[in-house]
């Protein structure tokens, strides 16, 4: 196989070139949103991939077309090891761009050997500027740690750090405007999103989804006379779409001030999907909204990279062309997002 095989396109002509990789379905938090208080059923330890067995499947990846890899997990940073991990990711030949999605517990760490290791991009979860309100949301968590990791991570050097926000009314609806200056005074890309119906809904609370435009015009409300207009030049390689605070008469100098808004259930964005999802134990996803999954592990044991490669085209070939998400909070997966990576 070579990297001009570049031949993973779904049913609906969508070009797939950006693979999230779950390291571990298990998480130091307990976010209200994502996983239920008593914690989830857990892949066991000798069913997740090794360090090996990962590098194996994503170099199948590459040569399929593949340049982009996000780092995902349940929590990746509870990972024995990962640095060692992105060092071996960033050597493969095709991998262009490597990110991480974490909720900052360990970033004062590993931000400096994570850089030096090769990650290039951060998405860290911030969902409350309130102390007491992180705790309550995240019910292990310590915002002032995640603060720290954040620092060290701006002191690293990394190319982009976004800070994400799951928008719930009647919780945080009223920190759009304190995230987005946070963010913005420190070079962070604040990011917004809608609550998805996981696990068939059971986390789901009707009436306290915050909508996209909800977010839009908390912000607005908050920077009067200041207008929304989209930002084609922030376009990345995941789900959310980009928007710059434009205001009368303000120095051009100054950096853009720019949000992000990931919209499942307001304004979908299924038709320009790009990504497909390893799990720890190397299912393969090719939607995180649906339950479908290919086991790729079975695939490199049973076949080596031959099989793998033949998996991969028969499950791309099969992804769906939309999620089910309904407003009302049915549609969703059996599955939780700490289970597939988000």
């Amino acid at each position: 196989m070579t990297q001009q095989d570049n031949n993973l396109t779904d049913p609906q002509g969508r070009h797939i070139d950006y693979l999230r990789v779950s390291v571990t379905d298990r998480c130091n938090y307990r976010c209200t949103y994502c996983m239920p208080q008593d914690g989830v059923e857990h892949a066991s330890r000798a069913d997740v991939l090794s360090f090996e067995e990962i590098i194996a499947l994503v170099q199948v990846f590459a040569a399929l077309g593949i340049h982009r890899v996000r780092i995902t997990g349940g929590e990746p940073t509870v990972r024995k090891d990962l640095v060692a991990l992105v060092g071996m990711i960033a050597a493969i030949d095709g991998i262009e761009d490597i990110a991480l999605s974490t909720n900052g517990h360990s970033l004062a760490e590993l931000a400096v050997p994570l850089r030096k290791a090769g990650l290039q991009r951060l998405n860290v979860s911030v969902d409350s500027l309130v102390p007491e309100r992180f705790a309550r949301i995240t019910r292990r968590g310590d915002l002032s740690q995640v603060l720290a990791g954040l620092m060290a991570a701006k002191a690293a050097g990394f190319r982009s750090i976004k800070l994400n926000a799951v928008a719930i009314k009647g919780f945080n609806d009223d920190e759009v405007a304190s995230l987005c200056d946070f963010a913005w005074c420190n070079g962070f890309v604040p990011r917004f999103i809608e609550q998805m119906p996981m696990m068939e809904g059971e986390l789901f609370v009707p009436g306290r989804l915050m909508t996209a435009n909800h977010v839009r015009q908390a912000l607005l409300a908050s920077h009067a006379g200041s207008e929304l207009v989209p930002d084609a030049v922030a376009l990345g390689a995941g789900p959310a779409r980009y928007w710059r605070l434009q205001e009368e008469n303000r120095d051009p100098t100054l950096p853009v001030r720019r949000l992000g808004l990931i919209t499942p259930i307001t304004e979908h964005f299924c038709d320009t999907c790009n990504r497909v999802r390893l799990s720890a134990a190397g299912a393969l996803h090719t939607c995180l909204a649906h339950d479908g999954s290919v086991d790729l592990r079975a695939a490199l044991h049973g076949g080596g990279p031959a099989a793998v490669k033949t998996a991969i085209l028969a499950a791309v070939g099969t992804k769906p062309p939309s999620h089910l998400f309904q407003l009302n909070g049915t549609g969703g997966p059996r599955k939780s997002m700490v289970q597939i990576g988000g």
